[in-house]
C-alpha cells in the first residue's frame, strides 16, 4: 500500500435492522444473527404497502388448487401473503369465498409466487424458523421469531442494502482477533432513501449510519485521517464513501479503483488471499457447485465466463459475493469453517442465485500464539449508537462565515461576459491600488462573491457551472485561496456534480490587478456530465474538494488541469518538467478513457502551463516530448477519425505544488448532431471584410490555429508576436497605435474566421486574450483598446455583437508568455477563442 497508515481498523455498517414492532423478546441463533421475537399479529410482514387497508385472517376463506394447470409455482417458501383483489379471479369453475379488500393468509406448502396466465400474485415471505439447541431460547407461544436482515425493514422486505453485503456478515465480527485491532460497528437503522448516484444528506438514509460510525471513530481515535474501501467500479458506493469522508474531513483510499479485474484478481490470489464464493447469481455460476470454493479454485471458470459473456471477474456486476477467511492482514489467526449451509434464493435454469451461511466457524492461530485456538479480546469490539446528524442544522453551518465585502469594494470590481444565451463565460478581477489593496483571502472572496451575485442575475447558480479558472497571484497562498473557495463552492449547492478547476498563479499585480481573479463557464441547463474522485486510487489524481476531474457538456469534454502527480501516492514526480508532463498525460489518458474516448484521437485543444522555474533546456524539450506520447497512443489504439489538436503553451510564474508543467485537455464526445449546416450557410453567406482596410495575405493565416468539428465547434488560437507587430505597425505619433493595429487586426481575423466557418460571435462561449507583461501596459488601459475595436466591428454588424451587453465578450488575462510550441513562448498577444453551435 502505497500511504502507510499510523493506525489501523475496521468499520462494520452491522447489517441488521430492528423491526418496526417492538419485539416481545430479542434472542441470538445459533449462527450468531440477532432474532426478534415479534406478536404473531404485529409482525413487520403486515407493515407492507401492498397490505394496506386490508383485514388479515388466520385461516385463508379461499386456496386454490396447486394441481390445477392454470397455476404455476414461480419459487418457494414456508408462508405466503396475497390479496383476492389483484388476481383476475379464482380457475374455472371455483367460487371466492370473501368480499372485497379481505386479505386472506394463505398457507401453501411451496409457493411464495403464484402465476394464473400472465398475472402474477405477490407473495411476501414470513420467515418463522429457528435453529434451537439444549440451552438456548426460544420464542414464547403467540410470536413469531423474525431474523434481522440487511437492507430489510417493516416497509422494504426483501431489499438489499446498498453499501454492503449481507452474507456471511455474522463472521466479520472475527476480523478484529485475526488482525488484532479494534472493530467498531453500528446496527444499520436507515434504508436506502437517496437512490441517485450522487449522495446528498438525507435523513434515515443508510449513508448516515455510516457517518455516525465513522465520527465516533474518529472521537475515539483522533489520529486517524483516511478510510479504505474496496470499490473497483462502483460509482454509487465509492461516492457515498467520499461523501461522508469530505463532511468529517478524511481522505478516501481506493487504491483498487479502475484497476483492471483480471490482474486484481490474479494479483489477490498471488498474495494469499483466500476468500470463498458465499454468493452467486450470474449465468455459468451454480450454487451446488461453487459456494464455498475459494478464488484459486475458481480463477480458470471465471475467467471462461468472462470470455464467453462478458462477466466481472471480481464479480463487480454482482456475479458473486466472496467472505474473505485469512489474507496478509490476519497475523494473528485464520477463520476455519466447519460447517455451513446452502440455500438456494432462486432456481432459476440461467442464473440460479444461491448463499452460503457459516454456521460454525473457529480461528486457528499464526505465529507464536500459546493455543490452537484465538479467544476474543476483551475491548477490541465497539458498538456504536447515537442518531444521525440533523439536516437542517448541517445546511444551515454550510452556509455561515461567507463575509460581504463587495459593497466596500465595488468599485474595484470589472465583469465581462460573452454573448452566447445558453452557455457562456463570466469573468471577474479586481482592480488594484495603494488605498484599496487587500489580501488575498479579502479579494477572492470579493470576485466570488460577486461571481455568484451575476449568475444569480442571469438565473443561474454554481450548479450550472461547468468549469472554473481559479487565477492568484501568489501561488504560496494556494491553502488559503482554497479555503476561501469551498466555502462558496460546495457539493450541497452542486447536485448534479461539481465544476472542474484549473488554479494557476498570475502576475495580476504587475498587471494592476488585484490578488485573485475568476472565470466560470456556464450552462443554462443541467445536462452535464461530471466525474469526480475524491479517492486517492492507481487510477488517476484524486480531488478531495468540490471540483471535479473532468465536465462533459453538449460533447465538450472540459477535463480540469493535470498535474504530474503519482495517483497512489499524489506525489510529484521528480525528474523534471518531462517525467511531469508524461506523467500528466497519462493522468489525462485515464480521465479521457472514463468518458470512451481518448487524448490521443479526441483532443481539440491542450493548454499547456509552464512554470517559470521550469529550466530552459527542459521546456525546449515538452512539445517533442507531447507529440511522441500521442503518436505513440494513436498506434496503439488505431482510431481512424483522430482530431489534430491545437497546443497553446503558456509561461506562468508558478503551478499547484511547485509542478513544472501543468495540461489542461479539451476533448470532443461525437454525440448525435441536429443542426442542418446548409441552412446556417444560407443564412450567415461569406460576408465582406474589406472595410476593415486589410488585404488577405498568407502571413494572416500562419498567425491562426483553426480546427471545427462536425459543424458544432470552433476553436481558434490567434498568435501575435513582435514581428506580427512590425507588419501591422504604421507610422504614427501615438504611442498606442502599434496595440490598436493589432487589436484591430485580431477582432478582424477572428470575425472573419468565424464567418467563413458558418460561426457567429453569439456562438462564442470564451474569449481569452493573453498578454505578456512584457506590453508593459496596464490591464485597463488594453481592455480600453480592445473593446475600441469590438465597438467597430459591432456597428459593421449593426449591433448584433455586444447584443445589449454592457460588459465587453472577453476576458484579458496577464501571463509572462505564450506560444504554439513550449520552445517558443514570444507571443505579445495570444487570442483563444471557443465557440459552440447548439
Amino acid at each position: 500500500m502505497a500511504m502507510s497508515m499510523g493506525f489501523l481498523f475496521l468499520v462494520m455498517a452491522v447489517v441488521a435492522r430492528t423491526a418496526a414492532t417492538p419485539p416481545v423478546l430479542t434472542i441470538m441463533s445459533p449462527d450468531g444473527d440477532i432474532v426478534d421475537c415479534i406478536n404473531i399479529n404485529e409482525q413487520p410482514a403486515f407493515d407492507h404497502p401492498l397490505l394496506r387497508n386490508h383485514t388479515v385472517l388466520e385461516a385463508p376463506a379461499y386456496l386454490p388448487d396447486i394441481d390445477d394447470t392454470s397455476w404455476q409455482l414461480l419459487s418457494e417458501t414456508q408462508y405466503a401473503i396475497g390479496t383476492l383483489d389483484s388476481p383476475p379471479g379464482p380457475p374455472s369453475g371455483r367460487k371466492r369465498r370473501s368480499t372485497s379488500g379481505v386479505l386472506k393468509l394463505n398457507r401453501l406448502p411451496s409457493s411464495a409466487w403464484l402465476r394464473y396466465g400472465s398475472f402474477r400474485i405477490p407473495m411476501i415471505t414470513i420467515r418463522s424458523t429457528l435453529s434451537r439447541q439444549a440451552g438456548r431460547t426460544k420464542c414464547p407461544k403467540g410470536t413469531i421469531s423474525v431474523r434481522r436482515l440487511s437492507g430489510t425493514t417493516g416497509s422494504q422486505l426483501g431489499q438489499e442494502a446498498t453499501l454492503g453485503h449481507k452474507v456471511g456478515h455474522q463472521i466479520i465480527v472475527s476480523y478484529a482477533e485475526c488482525m488484532n485491532v479494534p472493530l467498531f460497528r453500528r446496527r444499520i437503522r436507515g434504508s436506502s432513501r437517496h437512490q441517485k448516484l450522487s449522495y446528498q444528506m438525507t435523513l434515515d438514509d443508510e449513508v448516515e449510519d455510516m457517518f455516525v460510525l465513522l465520527s465516533e471513530v474518529k472521537r475515539q481515535i483522533p489520529s486517524i485521517t483516511a478510510v479504505s474501501s474496496g470499490a473497483i467500479a462502483s460509482d454509487y458506493q465509492r461516492l457515498r464513501v467520499e461523501s461522508i469522508c469530505s463532511r468529517l474531513g478524511l481522505v478516501s483510499l481506493a487504491f483498487l479503483w479502475k484497476q483492471d479485474q483480471t490482474s486484481l484478481l490474479q494479483e489477490m490470489i498471488a498474495n494469499g488471499i483466500k476468500a470463498i464464493l458465499v454468493k452467486v447469481a450470474a449465468i455459468g455460476l451454480d450454487p451446488s457447485k461453487h459456494l464455498g470454493k475459494d478464488l484459486a479454485f475458481m480463477e480458470p471458470h471465471l475467467l471462461k465466463l468472462k470470455e464467453l459473456y462478458g462477466s466481472n471477474v471480481c464479480g463487480e456486476g454482482g456475479e458473486y459475493e466472496t467472505l474473505t477467511l485469512d489474507c496478509p492482514l490476519f497475523t494473528r489467526a485464520r477463520i476455519v469453517l466447519d460447517e455451513f449451509e446452502v440455500k438456494l434464493h432462486s432456481p432459476d435454469s440461467i442464473a440460479p442465485v444461491g448463499v452460503l451461511h457459516p454456521t460454525i466457524f473457529h480461528l486457528e492461530k499464526k505465529g507464536n500464539i500459546d493455543s490452537n485456538s484465538v479467544e476474543e479480546e476483551p475491548g477490541l469490539v465497539f458498538e456504536v449508537q447515537g442518531d444521525g446528524p440533523n439536516t437542517t442544522e448541517a445546511t444551515r453551518q454550510l452556509d455561515n462565515g461567507i463575509v460581504d465585502v463587495v459593497g466596500q469594494t465595488r468599485t474595484r470590481v470589472n465583469l465581462s461576459k460573452t454573448g452566447k444565451e445558453n452557455t457562456f463565460s463570466i469573468c471577474c478581477w479586481l482592480e488594484d491600488s495603494s488605498e484599496s489593496s487587500t489580501g488575498l483571502k479579502e479579494d477572492l472572496e470579493t470576485v466570488l462573491t460577486e461571481t455568484e451575485s451575476q449568475l444569480s442575475k442571469h438565473g443561474v447558480s454554481w450548479q450550472n457551472v461547468l468549469y472554473i479558472h481559479l487565477y492568484i497571484s501568489d501561488m504560496s497562498e494556494f491553502a488559503v485561496a482554497n479555503e476561501t473557495y469551498v466555502r462558496f463552492i460546495t457539493q450541497e449547492k452542486c447536485p448534479f456534480g461539481v465544476p472542474s478547476r484549473s488554479t494557476i498563479e498570475l502576475p495580476l499585480v504587475q498587471a494592476g490587478l488585484g490578488k485573485a481573479y475568476v472565470e466560470v463557464l456556464v450552462a443554462n441547463d443541467h445536462s452535464k456530465r461530471v466525474l469526480h474522485v475524491q479517492s486517492i486510487s492507481s487510477w488517476a489524481p484524486s480531488c478531495i474538494g468540490p471540483y471535479s476531474q473532468a465536465t462533459l457538456h453538449k460533447g465538450v469534454l472540459h477535463m480540469a488541469g493535470q498535474l504530474g502527480l503519482d495517483p497512489p501516492t499524489m506525489n510529484l514526480r521528480k525528474e523534471g518538467a518531462v517525467a511531469e508532463l508524461n506523467q500528466a498525460l497519462t493522468n489525462s489518458e485515464a480521465i479521457a478513457e472514463a468518458f470512451r474516448c481518448s487524448i490521443s484521437s479526441s483532443a481539440i485543444l491542450f493548454v499547456v502551463f509552464c512554470s517559470a522555474r521550469t529550466k530552459e533546456s527542459e521546456r525546449n524539450q515538452l512539445h517533442e516530448q507531447f507529440v511522441s506520447f500521442l503518436d505513440l497512443a494513436k498506434s496503439s489504439r488505431r482510431v481512424a477519425n483522430v482530431i489534430d489538436p491545437i497546443f497553446l503553451y503558456i509561461l506562468v510564474p508558478d503551478l499547484p505544488k511547485s509542478a513544472l508543467v501543468e495540461v489542461k485537455p479539451v476533448l470532443y464526445v461525437e454525440e448525435d448532431s441536429e443542426d442542418d449546416d446548409e441552412t446556417r450557410k444560407d443564412q450567415l453567406g461569406e460576408g465582406d471584410f474589406s472595410c476593415w482596410g486589410y488585404k488577405p495575405e498568407k502571413w494572416h493565416q500562419d498567425c491562426l490555429q483553426t480546427r471545427v468539428i462536425d459543424g458544432k465547434i470552433c476553436v481558434n488560437v490567434l498568435s501575435i508576436s513582435a514581428e506580427v507587430m512590425k507588419k501591422l505597425d504604421e507610422p504614427s505619433g501615438d504611442e498606442e497605435q502599434p496595440l490598436k493595429r493589432v487589436s484591430r487586426f485580431c477582432v478582424y481575423l477572428l470575425d472573419k474566421t468565424l464567418s467563413e466557418n458558418l460561426f457567429s460571435w453569439q456562438d462564442t462561449t470564451s474569449l481569452r486574450i493573453h498578454f505578456s507583461t512584457s506590453l508593459g501596459v496596464s490591464v485597463e488601459r488594453l481592455s480600453v483598446i480592445f473593446e475600441t475595436a469590438f465597438e467597430v466591428l459591432n456597428e459593421m454588424s449593426l449591433g448584433v455583437i455586444s447584443n445589449g451587453l454592457k460588459e465587453p465578450i472577453f476576458s484579458l488575462v496577464p501571463v509572462l508568455g505564450a506560444g504554439n510550441s513550449s520552445a517558443s513562448l514570444d507571443n505579445i498577444i495570444t487570442c483563444e477563442l471557443f465557440s459552440l453551435r447548439s
